[in-house]
Parts: C-alpha cells; sequence; structure tokens
C-alpha cells in the first residue's frame, strides 16, 4: 500500500526550491557511453566568481548534503554541486566502481558547463573523489578542501584496527542502512550527539525507503573499491593549496588519518589542517 505522506520526499522538494533560489538549476549531462549526471549549476554564470564544485559523501543526494553550504557560498561563487554515480539521479550502466571514474564523470560534466579552472570540495566520500579529481586534472584545479575524507586509508589499517569495523563489508552493512535499528546505530556513528533515540521509527524508515533502497549493490561495490589493494605508496601527491578539515571526534575517519593525509602532502607543514571540536575550530 503506498504511503500517504512522505517527509523525505517532501523534504526533497523543499530543497530543489531552496537550491533554485540561491540560483542554481538542475541538469542532466548524457556522458554517451551509458552514464547519466545530475548536476545543479548555477542559472546564471558570473564572470567575476571563482567557480566551486562541491562533491557530496556517502549517505543521502547532494542537496541534503549541501543545501546550508550553498546558502552561503553561492554568494560568492559559481556554484556546481553533481550527484555522484549511483546517488540522487546519477547512474551509469558501465562496470566502473572506482573513485577515479567517479572524478572523470564529474570533470565531464564540468566541461559540458564550460568550466576550465575550478576549486573542489570533498566531503567524506566526495573527498576521495575530490583528491584523485585534483590528482588527474591539476591543470584544472587551482585549490582543494578534503572534509574527514581517508583519503591516506591502507586496506591494512582495516585489520590493524585503526576503524570501529573490522572489513569493509562490516562498513557497508553500517553505511547502507536497511531497517530503523541499522539507522539509528549509522547515526551513533555520524553524529556527536545522535539524535536517533528521540526519533520514531517511521520517519527512520521513510527516510531508508527514500534514499538507501536504491542501488544498493553498486553502492557496496563503491565502497569496496575505495579499500582493495589501497596502499599509501600508490597514492599520488597533489600540489594544489590545500585544506584539510576534520571532525577530532570522527568515528568514520580517525583524526589520525587527517594528520597522516597532511605529512603525505606536505612534510613541511604548507597545507593546513582544522579539526573541528565541539567548541571551536582551531589550526594545530
Amino acid at each position: 500500500m503506498p504511503k500517504c505522506f512522505s517527509f523525505t520526499a517532501t523534504q526533497n522538494r523543499c530543497l530543489k526550491s531552496t537550491f533554485s533560489s540561491r540560483g542554481l538549476r538542475s541538469t542532466f549531462t548524457d556522458l554517451k557511453d551509458g552514464t547519466i549526471m545530475h548536476c545543479w549549476v548555477p542559472k546564471s554564470k558570473k564572470p567575476t566568481r571563482p567557480d566551486l564544485v562541491l562533491i557530496h559523501g556517502f549517505g543521502a543526494n547532494s542537496m541534503w548534503q549541501w543545501s546550508e553550504t550553498v546558502r552561503i557560498l553561492s554568494r560568492h561563487f559559481n556554484v556546481y554541486v553533481p550527484d555522484l554515480l549511483f546517488f540522487g539521479d546519477s547512474y551509469t550502466t558501465r562496470p566502473e566502481r572506482t573513485v577515479s571514474f567517479q572524478a572523470q564523470c564529474v570533470k565531464r560534466v564540468m566541461e559540458a558547463n564550460s568550466v576550465t579552472k575550478m576549486s573542489v570540495v570533498g566531503l567524506s566520500y566526495g573527498g576521495f573523489v575530490a583528491y584523485d579529481f585534483a590528482a588527474q586534472f591539476g591543470d584544472c584545479v587551482e585549490k582543494v578542501v578534503i572534509c574527514c575524507a581517508g583519503v591516506c586509508l591502507e586496506e591494512k589499517d582495516l585489520k590493524e584496527g585503526l576503524f570501529a569495523v573490522s572489513s569493509v563489508e562490516d562498513a557497508a552493512n553500517i553505511l547502507l542502512p536497511q531497517t530503523a535499528e541499522q539507522m539509528r546505530e549509522l547515526m551513533g556513528y555520524t553524529f556527536v550527539k545522535a539524535p536517533a533515540k528521540v526519533l520514531p521509527s517511521c520517519l527512520l524508515t521513510d527516510f531508508i525507503d527514500e534514499m538507501f533502497t536504491q542501488y544498493v549493490e553498486e553502492k557496496k561495490e563503491l565502497l569496496l573499491a575505495i579499500a582493495k589493494d589501497r596502499k599509501l605508496s600508490d597514492l599520488p601527491k597533489i600540489t594544489q593549496p590545500t585544506l584539510i578539515v576534520w571532525g577530532d571526534q570522527d568515528k568514520i575517519f580517525p583524526l589520525e588519518l587527517g594528520h597522516r593525509l597532511k605529512r603525505f602532502i606536505s612534510p613541511t607543514g604548507l597545507i593546513e589542517i582544522l579539526i573541528y571540536t565541539c567548541q571551536n575550530i582551531y589550526i594545530p
């Protein structure tokens, strides 16, 4: 029996209205290889403003993750907000699941919108994509912001106990909840003070139905592709000015990975790392 009302679907409509009111429009780009990319782009690009790409993480679509950021940054940048493959309205029939392929698809969307120079911001999984984007297309990317993304993780870190889980399969079970209780577990990892206990199961189930029931297997494959045979020695270094932003209580990607990334990119300390605490933000 179909639901009479969905809070999540209603919020989706509100977010679309919000993005539109901030000067963005919804677009679809056919990459002609079985790939369709959805992206929010400026209705009217202002040549005096720099171009900025916001790349979301695992979870809900790009609107849910970047709405407040767009509200602020759309006053100062030409903002582009893509849905990565298998999130929101983006998908592919191709077999590739790597962050490199995600980055290539985002680059092709930018080309379709005549964007040749840009800065990129990547959140969590999106940070992997943003880092790879900067590594692959160095001539196009001017600045990089990596937010809570374990770019420097190695496959062995899982077995050695750096994470709360010991395998990618366990991580997938947490990041792709299919029940209200699993959703509460995920919120326990993603919030310092999780509101899950006071949220009724019907709201959590509604969110799951809207955000986590499509492309479940494909998303698991995306996660598996991140860690498979991953070694720090294979990671290319990026040379763009880079800001690393991390939460000191991050339960998904421990803060150690932020310091590891800084040491890897710039041993001389030319790259800043901001650590967010519940009280303030500081630069160590």
